[in-house]
């Protein structure tokens, strides 16, 4: 056992890195620094088996091979969000539509959507003020499940005013969820750890992952 406990010593001895900062190579250095002070100070009356000393030994490449997975990661990663940034330029000016209950008046017309998680046989649109108040109500009728517009003739209100809507939707008695969707146009993208970020025209950030469709 001691011509072993030589022979590993000098593996150690032999393995070091010329560079402190191969973090890979000093990982297994003190690995195998742990594993021959373990079998110098074994009990001699309980010593280690063969099948000790090989499962320990071969933990040695396991914590290699995750040092160099994370690595491999970590740059990985690091391509991915300079791709995302390059990717995110070409979305700059286009329309989105995304969560959010704003309507954008344009040339007399304001256009909203909204998103029904179920059929119901009536959906209601309250447009609201700036205030809140509720300034006129669309009976729209029964929609299926999905994704829907509507338009509302905005008499009198002039292009860019602060209107917002509400919709409510059942089937029977019962509630149907819903989520209302706003157009809204990108001005800026930014790419993170966390992916892509869109700054929004009139609905300030927004990651890239809630946009429901492109125009």
């Amino acid at each position: 056992m001691n011509t072993v406990i030589d022979s590993l010593q000098t593996t150690v001895n032999s393995a070091k890195p010329a560079s402190s900062t191969k973090d890979d190579g000093v990982s297994e250095d003190r690995f195998l620094t742990l594993l021959v002070a373990q079998l110098k100070n074994q009990d001699p009356l309980n010593p280690l088996d063969n099948a000790q000393v090989t499962s320990q030994m071969a933990q040695i490449s396991t914590v290699g091979g995750i040092e160099k997975l994370n690595t491999s990661f970590a740059s990985l990663n690091s391509q991915l969000v300079q791709l995302q940034a390059m990717q995110g330029v070409s979305l700059v000016g286009r329309g989105v539509t995304v969560p959010g209950d704003q309507l954008a008046v344009a040339g007399g017309v304001a256009e909203g959507q909204f998103e029904l998680a179920g059929t119901a046989n009536r959906v209601k649109v309250e447009v609201l003020s700036s205030a809140g108040k509720v300034v006129d109500t669309l009976e729209l009728g029964t929609h299926s499940a999905g994704t829907h517009s509507f338009n509302w003739a905005a008499k009198g209100v002039s292009d860019g005013a602060d209107y917002r809507f509400r919709v409510t939707a059942t089937q029977g008695t019962a509630a149907v969820a819903s989520t209302a969707l706003m157009n809204d146009t990108v001005r800026a993208v930014s790419a993170g750890g966390k992916g892509i970020t869109l700054e929004l025209e009139r609905g300030g950030t927004l990651a890239y992952d809630k946009v429901r469709s492109f125009r």
